[in-house]
């Protein structure tokens, strides 16, 4: 059970100031700051299974789950329990340990594409060494990645990125002309356009990374041959496909979105659930890509606290926990298809028109009219200030969703039916209003 706490609005907007004077920005990452919905997501103080409290002691239904790390739901014993009795034994040694190893192995036996593995910290991490891994296999410096894609807040991915970025590829966005010279941004679902690309700049192209269904422009999936179409032509020129499954890699599938899809790239990223709320990546792939990691090879990559015991553990732990429970992925993915049915169907009484999508245990809708969106500039048609009065008016009502029209709903496995109705009732009413 979660404590009982209230604060009142004047402890609330002495909060914000202590945020504003203490944190830039008074947030450590942007979205926080809610500027798409016109109010910062709720300081949030404890959180058990689907749901949290925020420090005025208000109770939601959580759908943004930390943007996709929340798998189990808050505050699970079984991660919980885990970490402390690893933290009892020391939480970084600065060397391998056997745990580490392990995880490494258990990655490779989910993932077919991934025959050696690195442990890192972030989705950054990972899509960056990726890249520069990709560079050095084969000796050329551009590489092409998609409008509305988000691969973490390196220099070369931040800008024409999905989720919450606003950067542009300039000075101004700390961007020099050199980091925005060697990135092809394209449209993603058009093969047409890699194709061009690739022939234009036959000998250039050291990768293509991609998100093989995209979760930061909203839910946007791919269309049928794009993916083999950059399997085909990745190939074709001798370039390296990475797959971006830092959202996608541990939440859909225990082979990631790659194995439903039965696509093989040459190298991997997975992130966010992993770690079961504890920060921990990696990125892994073909053993002769990975040999060219040093010490083995000349392409560095390290960091203090990559594979540490902590964090380790808790992704053991989230493992063990998927592992026990053969019906886990059915059961997510059947709370996720209950939820965009309901939504579906209100959206069809009140005549609203609005495309309801869902992958796995995420789903998403905009409020544009039409078949569901391929790219981002069809994401941009939707209109934010819509989403902003219906996340506002979802929050009185008890549910928290993303600050963002760009982000998802993320289910997780304390999600109830009860949940699932209280939520659809919500909806209803929070639609019906807007529809007025």
């Amino acid at each position: 059970m979660m404590k009982q706490t209230s604060t009142g609005p004047a402890e609330q907007a002495d909060f914000w100031r202590r945020a504003s004077r203490a944190l830039a920005g008074g947030v450590d990452s942007p979205v926080r700051a809610g500027r798409a919905v016109g109010e910062p997501t709720p300081p949030i103080e404890q959180g058990s299974g689907a749901r949290v409290r925020d420090a005025g002691g208000h109770e939601y239904i959580d759908y943004l789950c930390a943007y996709g790390p929340v798998l189990l739901g808050h505050g699970d014993a079984r991660i919980s329990e885990r970490v402390s009795e690893t933290l009892a034994k020391g939480a970084v040694f600065g060397a391998t340990h056997p745990e580490e190893v392990r995880l490494a192995e258990r990655l490779i036996s989910r993932f077919p594409s991934m025959e050696r593995v690195r442990l890192v910290n972030t989705g950054t991490e990972a899509c960056m060494a990726a890249v520069r891994l990709a560079r050095a296999v084969t000796r050329r410096e551009k590489f092409i990645r998609f409008d509305g894609c988000y691969h973490g807040h390196s220099d070369e991915m931040i800008f024409s990125a999905g989720a919450s970025s606003q950067s542009s590829p300039t000075l101004g966005s700390g961007i020099s002309a050199g980091a925005s010279h060697d990135v092809l941004v394209l449209p993603y679902n058009d093969i047409f356009a890699v194709d061009r690309a690739m022939r234009a700049h036959r000998h250039e192209i050291a990768a293509i990374i991609v998100e093989p269904v995209c979760g930061n422009m909203g839910l946007c999936l791919p269309v049928a041959g794009f993916l083999e179409g950059l399997r085909d032509l990745s190939r074709s020129f001798g370039s390296v496909l990475v797959f971006d499954e830092v959202i996608t890699g541990i939440r859909v599938a225990p082979g990631g979105a790659q194995a439903v899809l039965n696509i093989r790239p040459d190298l991997t990223c997975v992130g966010k659930a992993l770690g079961g709320g504890l920060p921990i990546a990696a990125f892994g792939g073909r053993g002769d890509i990975m040999a060219k990691l040093a010490p083995e090879g000349p392409v560095f990559q390290g960091g203090t606290f990559s594979g540490n015991p902590a964090c380790v553990a808790a992704a053991h732990a989230l493992l063990d926990a998927i592992e026990a429970d053969p019906a886990f992925y059915e059961r997510l993915e059947r709370a996720a298809e209950r939820l965009a049915d309901g939504l579906r169907q209100i959206m069809t009484r009140l005549g609203l028109g609005c495309p309801v999508v869902q992958y796995s245990s995420m789903v998403d809708f905009m409020f544009r009219k039409g078949p569901p969106h391929q790219n981002m500039p069809q994401a941009r048609q939707a209109d934010s200030a819509t989403y902003a009065r219906y996340y506002r008016a979802m929050l009185q009502r008890g549910v928290l969703l993303p600050p963002s029209p760009l982000e998802l709903m993320f289910l997780t496995a304390a999600h109830t039916d009860a949940d699932i109705d209280t939520t659809l009732k919500a909806a209803a009413e929070s639609l019906r209003l807007l529809a007025a």
